[in-house]
């Protein structure tokens, strides 16, 4: 079986008008197997957001190729729920209108979207996100501006509607104690321009609750693990931050 999404030697350069091009990742080879949940990691700027871009088909990839259930990433795919960081709900609309709003996109016949916290906003965006019944799930650190108790229940749910939907998900954080608490596989990218440096499988129970799986035992080693990786990438990126000024 084909796997969900394949990149095969993906790069990607941007080139902003008057300024110098920018390589934003390279030579990224990765498959992922449909119904898994895979989170990557990295530190910031080393394309992790692109990444989703391109699987999206909001990015064309400037070398390679991308597939997304088994067929060519061409332009903007309709099968794809993206979930950003910040919610992208209309204030003028209510909850349920917001949630609506792609069936109606389609053609297809509350309190009001400002007054609410961000965790029912956080809600109110994940619904409007599957409510097309989208195959693959796209999540750039969704959970990312809300308190830690609020996150928690976040994820726990976000866990519980994948196990019931059977869906794709590849989500990005920079929380390594989340993307192991959420995640099949764990993928950590080199500091910019982005590759892949290592993978690893997480091989927790589930179901699972984020909370208490944090002290598990494998859990540790896990963490122990995949950070001395990332850990090299962050100070690599920090210490090219200090050399450019």
């Amino acid at each position: 079986m084909a796997p969900a999404i394949s990149l095969r030697d993906v790069a990607k350069v941007y080139r902003p008008p008057r300024k110098r091009p920018y390589l934003a990742i390279e030579h990224v080879d990765l498959d992922i197997p449909a119904g898994r949940f895979v989170s990557v990691v990295g530190p910031s700027g080393c394309g992790k957001s692109t990444l989703l871009g391109l699987v999206s088909g909001l990015l064309p990839p400037t070398v390679g190729e991308v597939t997304l259930l088994g067929s060519r990433v061409t332009g903007v795919r309709t099968d794809v729920g993206f979930i950003f960081q910040r919610d992208a709900l209309l204030p003028w609309r209510t909850v349920r209108e917001n949630v609506e709003l792609p069936l109606r996109f389609r053609g297809e016949r509350d309190p009001a979207r400002a007054k609410v916290s961000g965790g029912i906003r956080k809600r109110a965006h994940l619904a409007q996100s599957l409510v097309r019944d989208p195959s693959v799930l796209l999540m750039d650190e969704p959970f990312s501006a809300l308190d830690v108790q609020t996150r928690n229940l976040m994820e726990n749910e976000l866990l519980n509607l994948w196990g019931a939907s059977g869906k794709t998900v590849l989500f990005i954080t920079h929380d390594l104690e989340e993307a192991i608490a959420l995640s099949d596989e764990i993928v950590v990218m080199t500091a910019g321009p982005g590759t892949i440096k290592a993978r690893y499988p997480v091989a927790l129970p589930r179901p699972r609750n984020v909370t208490e799986i944090r002290f598990a035992p494998e859990f540790v080693a896990l963490y122990e693990r995949a950070w001395a990786d990332l850990r090299d990438e962050v100070a690599r990126s920090y210490k090219r931050s200090l050399e450019a000024g």
